[in-house]
């Protein structure tokens, strides 16, 4: 029997290993069947909540070929955490003559297969959906403290080691510059120039007109945080005072 692996992780926190990992434990099993594997498709830092995996979608497809008999993947949840796309997908791949294989779940072909196969889908789910409703319920907390949630910092800011915004006391004075020059008249473009031309570099990149024009259109700059629908007046500390920004702003 001929079989390809199908490895995934979600995010840019998981890392190679995980990838090593999975593919050691597929071949193991693949070994231990007297499968033979033929090739890999691996997504890295793709969520199997959605279809939209490059690597996944060139399996299906060559799945047409009929080039291999069967997927191996570490756990089914990394095929999908939705069951919409896992039966629609496992459907096609039958058509295709191509069974998916769990390496660590040991799941039968028969009635009790299917059984415990829709109860490992429909855990994968809701796994992903509860983890997702505790990421947006830590992130929510997160903002009532004023924390940046992983926002980077806008130029003339830093985030400490408590993740909150602080001043920048190096960049803090452009800051203040941009303002000024902006409200004696001076073209946003024309800005950027003078910065560019003394080196002031924003994120390590040239300073460019939409950069320029966040600046002057940030209202973290008057110590107001935002997140979502939650918004905390002074929650940050403010490098221009309310009646300059808002003169900018007119």
């Amino acid at each position: 029997m001929k079989a390809v692996i199908y490895a995934r992780f979600s995010s840019d926190k998981q890392n190679e290993a995980s990838i090593e990992g999975q593919l050691r434990e597929c071949m193991q099993y693949a070994e231990y069947n007297g499968m033979q594997v033929i090739g890999n498709y691996i997504d890295r830092a793709f969520s199997a909540k959605t279809d939209h995996r490059p690597e996944f979608q060139h399996m299906i497809k060559d799945s047409y070929k009929h080039a291999f008999d069967c997927i191996i993947v570490w756990k089914l949840d990394r095929f999908a955490r939705n069951r919409y796309d896992s039966a629609y997908y496992k459907n096609v791949l039958k058509k295709n003559g191509v069974r998916v294989i769990s390496a660590k779940e040991s799941i039968s072909q028969g009635a009790d297969g299917i059984l415990l196969e829709s109860i490992l889908e429909g855990y994968a789910e809701y796994y992903s959906a509860e983890l997702s409703e505790k990421v947006k319920r830590g992130m929510t907390e997160n903002a009532l403290k004023a924390k940046s949630n992983g926002v980077r910092p806008p130029f003339g800011y830093y985030v400490d080691e408590t993740d909150h915004y602080q001043i920048d006391e190096s960049l803090a004075p452009i800051v203040k510059e941009i303002f000024t020059l902006y409200l004696d008249g001076v073209r946003v473009n024309d800005i950027a120039k003078r910065l560019n031309e003394r080196g002031i570099k924003h994120k390590g990149f040239e300073m460019k007109y939409n950069a320029v024009f966040r600046i002057l259109t940030n209202r973290k700059y008057i110590g107001e945080y935002r997140f979502k629908d939650i918004v905390i007046e002074g929650a940050i500390p403010a490098i221009i005072d309310k009646e300059l920004f808002e003169k900018v702003q007119k």
